[in-house]
């Protein structure tokens, strides 16, 4: 068997299991797995199982939430991201949340150091902090000595955080120079915040062996396959140190009810987390992640297809004319420098990515990027439609 068949072998055996989320799409090729994938059919049995806890127990569910669900849900994340410390795993409804909690811990109008290339929820906010006296860096990703000038930024000033992400949502580039900037942001004792999204559940990590003050963000929507509403954040192992403006009730049930003069914290992820959020979806990341498990699809497994899947579309690329009509490919070449999608530039890459959704070709793009993402589901023959399609749609 080569490796294409592969491919299709592991594809094919897994379509069933998505079977109702992929029977609404008819003949359109999903190539949004970067965004929102399909999810498992098990990820219902989640949803439905939140909700028949919580008939059954009313608000005697949350006893079950804090003891069973949320724990497990703990275990699945420090599993597929090399930790061992799920108790330091706190959750929030979305990465958003956890970033401003992390940023209300600093002084007021702190210096940030972070990336041109960090997703909306994080640019927009340090933007935000800046019209109001925060000092912020955007350091240019798109050239080839960006580890060397990230790092000479980091040595350039007291920084009061440091905020990369390990794969750019851009341009699927993996930064694989990460432990070396999180020993010199050690060195200097300056806490990092790790966006993990387009890593988690695609990217094989090691998160314990990962040097500093490192906070890593990520959640369930996209490779996890597991919906809205359950991001997580990795809190380093001395986290008492960090005592969020932003918090909620549920950040010390211990002490609610006493008289207090300064507020208190609970112990690990207790400390960031905020108020009442909705259970379900760790209901369904469960059921996901369990599916997964009995499935062997682990983080190792799905990495190692999603590199052929995607060398399969750049080779497909490379076979078409799509160069002669403006495009070209914008992540990386290299296997191990590029993650789970594949982005191609072209100056008008918004208004072809709708023409291509008219005609059943389900993507999305990022400014001048057109991103494709392939799934366990997709098939050899699916990526070269997909790339066939743009052929005969794009003037």
């Amino acid at each position: 068997m080569n490796t294409w068949e592969l491919i299709d072998q592991m594809a094919l055996e897994l379509k069933p299991h998505y079977g109702r989320f992929l029977s609404g799409l008819g003949t359109d090729l999903l190539f949004t797995a970067h965004s929102h994938q399909a999810w498992p059919d098990a990820s219902r049995d989640g949803h439905m199982a939140a909700w028949d806890d919580a008939a059954r127990h009313i608000d005697g569910k949350w006893n079950i939430i804090f003891t069973e669900v949320l724990p497990k849900f703990q275990a699945h994340i420090a599993k597929r991201i090399g930790s061992t410390r799920p108790e330091d795993i706190t959750i929030a409804p979305n990465t958003h949340e956890l970033d401003y909690r992390l940023l209300s811990c600093l002084r007021p109008n702190p210096k940030v150091l972070t990336t041109a290339s960090e997703f909306h929820s994080l640019r927009r906010q340090l933007i935000r902090s800046a019209e109001d006296g925060a000092t912020v860096k955007f350091v240019d990703t798109n050239e080839d000595n960006f580890t060397a000038r990230f790092i000479d930024n980091i040595r350039s000033d007291d920084w009061d955080l440091i905020a990369l992400s390990y794969v750019f949502f851009t341009n699927a580039r993996i930064v694989s120079t990460l432990t070396d900037i999180l020993e010199v942001a050690a060195e200097r004792e300056t806490p990092v915040l790790v966006d993990l999204y387009h890593a988690f559940n695609a990217v094989p990590l090691a998160t314990d062996l990962w040097p500093g003050q490192v906070f890593a963000v990520g959640g369930g929507y996209k490779y996890a396959q597991s919906g809205e509403g359950v991001c997580w954040m990795l809190l380093p192992e001395d986290s008492e140190r960090y005592r969020p403006r932003n918090t909620g009730w549920f950040a010390d049930f211990e002490h609610l009810e006493s008289a207090q003069t300064k507020v208190s914290y609970g112990s690990h992820f207790q400390r960031f987390l905020g108020a009442t959020f909705e259970p379900t979806p760790l209901y369904r990341a469960n059921a996901v992640m369990d599916w997964m498990d009995v499935n062997n699809l682990s983080v190792e497994n799905l990495r190692t297809q999603a590199k052929l899947q995607t060398e399969l579309l750049i080779s497909a690329f490379d076979d078409s004319s799509l160069n002669e009509k403006g495009f070209s490919v914008a992540s990386p070449r290299e296997n191990d420098l590029r993650a789970n999608f594949v982005s191609f530039e072209h100056k008008n890459a918004t208004e072809i990515c709708t023409l291509l959704s008219q005609n059943g070709l389900r993507t999305d793009a990022r400014g001048t990027l057109l991103r494709l993402g392939p799934a366990p589901y997709t098939t050899v023959k699916e990526c070269q439609q997909a790339i066939e399609t743009i052929q005969r749609l794009a003037v």
